[in-house]
C-alpha cells in the first residue's frame, strides 16, 4: 500500500521492495541524524500485518515456527522463522501477543504467502488468521515502547510499532534510507535483502534472536540441529566496510570476490551512513580469511566479523552487533 507521505514535499520512492515508501525527503544525511537522536520516525507501512487470534494460537504457532512461543507474555516482543523442510529461511517473522492476539509484522510482499500457509496448516485447531494490512501499518518511532504498545525494540534506540493506519506522530518524517544505514551499521540482516533462498538460520546470526534451539519439532528443525551440534555453516554474515572514493554502492546480489576474480559471496543490502560512510552486509563462503581485503560489485571492501567462521558445532559464540 503506498504511502501517503510521497506527496509530501522533496519525497522520493524508495527502489524494491521499499518502493512504497519514501527513500528520503530531500535531505538523506540530516534525516538519518534525527533518527538516530531520536527525532524523527520512519513510515514503514509497506510491510505485511496479520493477526492470529484463538486459544490455539500461541501452541500452534510454536509448532510451525522455529522460536519458542507457547506461554509467550502478553506483550513480549519476539521473532521467528518460517523455514523449509531442508531448513532454509521462508520467512522471518515479528510476532508479540497481546492476550487476545498474535500481532505479526513481516517484509513487504510477504504477508500473502504467509497467510495462504498459515490458513492450510490449522486443521481443527481454534485458530483464524487474517491479514490486516489494511487497517494497521508498521511504523519506527524514538523509543522506549509505551505499556501496552505492540513494539519491538529496533535501531539506534527506536522501536517499530504496529498502530492504525495512518496514525503518524508529531516528529519530522525519515525516509527509509537512514533507517536502512542504521540497521546495516548495527549488523541487522533484513530477510531477503541478505539473505537468498539457501540461507540457513546459523549463517545470518538469525539463531541468536530468533531460533529456540531447546524446542521440540518443528519443520527445518534438522538442519539446525545438525549444523548446531555437528557441523558449520557454508557461508558466514559479514559487514563491509566500503570505499568512499567510489561514487556508487554495490548492487544487491552482486559477486564478492578476492581480489583476483575468484567469487566468495554474494553482496546485500548497502547504504551509505553518515559517519561511517558506505557500507554493506555481504554473505560469504565460511572459509574466507577474516583479515581478506574483498571486492564487492568491484569496490573494494575491508569485511568485519558479524557471524564467526566458528559458528555451529555447539561453539558457544556471541555475533559481534555494533551497539545500537
Amino acid at each position: 500500500m503506498e504511502s501517503p507521505l510521497l506527496e509530501s514535499p522533496g519525497a522520493v520512492a524508495a527502489d524494491a521492495p521499499d518502493q512504497e515508501v519514501a527513500a528520503h525527503y530531500g535531505e538523506p544525511a540530516q534525516e538519518q541524524r534525527a533518527l538516530e537522536e531520536g527525532a524523527a520516525y520512519v513510515d514503514r507501512g509497506n510491510r505485511g500485518v496479520i493477526k492470529v487470534s484463538g486459544q490455539d494460537r500461541l501452541s500452534w504457532l510454536h509448532s510451525l515456527l522455529s522460536q519458542h512461543l507457547d506461554g509467550l507474555k502478553p506483550f513480549e516482543p519476539t521473532e521467528a522463522l518460517l523455514l523449509s523442510p531442508n531448513g532454509h529461511i521462508e520467512n522471518h517473522l515479528f510476532l508479540i501477543d497481546d492476550g487476545e492476539a498474535v500481532w505479526v509484522h513481516v517484509e513487504p510482499g510477504a504477508g500473502a504467502a504467509l497467510v495462504d500457509f498459515l490458513d492450510r496448516m490449522r486443521f481443527m485447531l481454534r485458530v483464524e488468521v487474517a491479514d490486516v494490512s489494511d487497517e494497521y501499518a508498521v511504523i519506527t518511532v524514538p523509543g522506549p515502547a509505551e505499556q501496552g504498545d505492540l513494539a519491538w525494540p529496533d535501531v539506534a534506540g527506536t522501536v517499530t510499532k504496529i498502530v492504525p493506519r495512518g496514525a503518524f506522530p508529531d516528529l519530522r518524517p525519515a525516509g527509509i534510507w537512514a533507517y536502512e544505514a542504521l540497521r546495516i551499521a548495527e549488523h541487522r540482516p533484513r530477510f531477503n535483502l541478505d539473505t537468498d533462498h539457501r540461507t540457513i538460520p546459523h549463517e545470518a546470526g538469525y539463531v541468536e534472536t530468533a531460533v529456540h534451539l531447546t524446542k521440540g519439532c518443528y519443520r527445518g528443525q534438522e538442519t539446525v540441529a545438525r549444523v548446531h551440534n555437528l557441523g558449520r555453516p557454508p557461508r558466514r554474515l559479514v559487514f563491509l566496510h566500503l570505499d568512499g572514493s567510489v561514487d556508487r554502492l554495490p548492487a544487491r546480489g552482486a559477486p564478492v570476490e578476492i581480489p583476483g576474480g575468484r567469487a566468495v559471496g554474494v553482496v546485500g543490502s548497502s547504504a551509505r551512513h553518515h559517519e561511517l560512510g558506505p557500507i554493506a552486509l555481504a554473505l560469504v563462503k565460511r572459509n574466507v580469511p577474516v583479515d581478506a581485503e574483498l571486492l564487492a560489485d568491484g569496490v573494494a571492501a575491508a569485511q568485519e566479523v558479524v557471524v564467526s567462521p566458528e559458528t555451529g558445532a555447539n561453539a558457544q559464540i556471541n555475533l559481534r552487533r555494533r551497539p545500537a
